[in-house]
């Protein structure tokens, strides 16, 4: 029995030996060709894509302001990675090339200049070169081109929602908009105009249907919903709240909650809404505490806001939402030839000074910098002619604070910019109106909360800006303040139109999450197709029933 066990340990050792050399060279040759294509596919660009089947190829350029257009699209250039591209047509025309690549190169006599009285405006990524010669004009990236108007299809909702909290009564039964072209009801005054966003867009809106009446065109009313980019509910709400969020005596329930209410209901039925879930749709809500309620029903919706303050991130964010800028309330410095050394108070701060949340920075620093001359720092409010003594402080001043209050931002920047006084922003939470096209850095000066709470260290800082800094900021504070004016009729590069624009550069993002939630909707099963289902269905999933989206409360 040894000698047979002896004998088939030899036969088998025999048979791994063969198979060892069998099967290694093989497993050789494989390992070396795998090497040779890795080594391959590192040193030459793999062609995964056959381009005979795809539409007519794009080429990437950017502008360079001393070479000729039509020179750069013909010849190759050498750009850093952090070149600007511009997806260019090969069967773009000339001029039509020169409208759509922010520049200001004439195809025929060469480079122009760039006009200096132009406000510059820096772009999401600054284009480069590998010798720092490219430029672009950032501001024709901030108007939608003609082709792409935002199209805005508004909800007739009935009067009760917007122009009747200002008093106004149709004049004849089933009416729901004024007759723009013979009144206008006016807006409150006061703290009330701050928060009028609503009102600015809604008239805009309407003004679009009347070509006689002159106004800028960044977005246009559509009565087809299907054709529209966002759809607009025309709700006051900041008004709503200002006016009527108190419950009298008689009620159970405000106003302004009322008023909600009917709003959710109302926009949640449409078809609209359920179609896209809501998220094509765009609400207004400025006031920090306007739609409290209604806030977490239409969180998919698109939101007009001040600041994200009092939102949780999940139903209000930077993604998804729109910040809008206030309406200033002091007035514009028009014709404001000041200097350096015409305005006598060097950082100038009136309002609240004793507020709760990130607002308790206020109080610590009205401490360090009540005794420091040239330094205004006092309460107030509107009452007593607050407004113009505000007024007339601002203007007087070289700089003027913003510091975060019960919410991380107030009017009083925008107050500050009207008033070219250079803006000292103490907000580590602020979010600001074009962000994404708007480099605030060139007129406003921005301070850590926890910095400025150090003794000396504000004032040292402030008192360390020179005269031709400071002028720099000035001086584009000129040229930006007509980005936050409100006005009828809009005018082209005023806030309504700059608003519309920052909703347009939304809408890729709008689309992208509608169609993504489409993907298996063609496959979702519903009751009706469940076994024992009311509809008697075989429990399989329907190929041919689209779900229209739930209610997400």
């Amino acid at each position: 029995m040894g000698e047979y066990r002896h004998g088939g340990g030899t036969s088998m050792g025999i048979a791994a030996r063969k198979l060892f050399f069998g099967v290694f060279p093989f497993i050789s040759a494989v390992f070396l060709l795998s090497w040779f294509v890795v080594v391959r596919s590192s040193t030459a660009r793999p062609s995964f894509l056959d381009h005979a089947f795809l539409p007519t190829v794009t080429t990437l350029s950017v502008v360079k302001s001393d070479i000729p257009l039509q020179q750069q699209l013909s010849t190759p250039s050498s750009f850093s990675t952090k070149a600007r591209a511009i997806l260019v047509d090969d069967d773009t025309k000339p001029e039509k090339i020169n409208n759509i690549v922010s520049t200001t190169t004439n195809l025929d006599a060469g480079p122009k200049p760039v006009n200096e009285d132009k406000p510059i405006i820096r772009p999401e990524i600054r284009a480069t070169s590998t010798n720092g010669d490219v430029k672009c004009n950032a501001e024709s990236s901030l108007k939608p081109p003609q082709q792409q108007q935002l199209k805005v299809f508004m909800y007739e909702m009935p009067p009760e929602f917007h122009f009747e909290l200002l008093g106004w009564k149709p004049e004849e039964p089933g009416r729901v908009w004024p007759d723009i072209k013979t009144h206008i009801p006016g807006y409150p005054g006061g703290l009330n105009l701050q928060h009028s966003i609503e009102y600015w867009l809604t008239l805009d809106l309407l003004a679009s249907e009347f070509p006689e009446i002159p106004r800028a065109g960044s977005a246009i009313r559509v009565r087809n919903s299907s054709e529209a980019d966002v759809l607009f509910v025309p709700f006051f709400s900041s008004l709503s709240y200002n006016r009527y969020s108190k419950v009298n005596p008689h009620q159970k329930k405000s106003r302004n909650n009322v008023l909600q209410d009917k709003v959710v209901k109302y926009v949640t039925s449409q078809p609209e809404w359920k179609r896209s879930g809501g998220k094509d749709h765009l609400v207004m809500a400025h006031h920090p505490n306007s739609m409290l309620s209604a806030r977490m029903k239409l969180w998919p919706a698109m939101f007009v806001l001040s600041d994200f303050g009092r939102y949780p991130p999940n139903v209000a964010n930077v993604e998804k939402d729109v910040i809008a800028p206030y309406k200033h309330v002091i007035k514009s410095y028009v014709n404001d030839s000041s200097e350096f050394d015409t305005r006598p108070t060097l950082l100038y701060f009136q309002g609240a000074i004793y507020r709760k949340d990130g607002g308790l920075a206020r109080q610590e620093l009205f401490y360090l910098l009540k005794d420091e001359k040239d330094v205004h720092f006092q309460f107030g409010s509107v009452k007593k002619d607050g407004i113009h003594k505000a007024s007339r402080g601002m203007h007087g001043s070289k700089f003027c604070l913003n510091i975060a209050g019960d919410t991380p931002s107030s009017n009083r920047l925008f107050d500050a910019i009207a008033s070219h006084c250079v803006p000292v922003i103490i907000s580590d939470e602020i979010e600001l109106p074009y962000e994404d096209v708007l480099d605030y850095s060139e007129f406003c000066v921005f301070v850590k909360t926890s910095d400025a709470v150090k003794e000396k260290f504000l004032i040292n800082f402030i008192r360390s800006i020179k005269k031709e800094e400071w002028t720099r900021m000035w001086t584009r504070l000129k040229e930006v303040e007509r980005f936050f004016q409100f006005q009828y009729p809009s005018v082209e590069g005023d806030a309504v139109q700059m608003i519309w624009q920052a909703v347009w550069r939304k809408v890729p993002g709008i689309r992208m999450k509608i169609n993504r939630a489409r993907r298996y909707s063609r496959f979702a099963v519903t009751d009706t197709h469940r076994d024992g289902g009311s509809g008697g269905g075989t429990g399989r999933r329907s190929r041919h029933h689209i779900l229209t989206p739930k209610n997400f409360w």
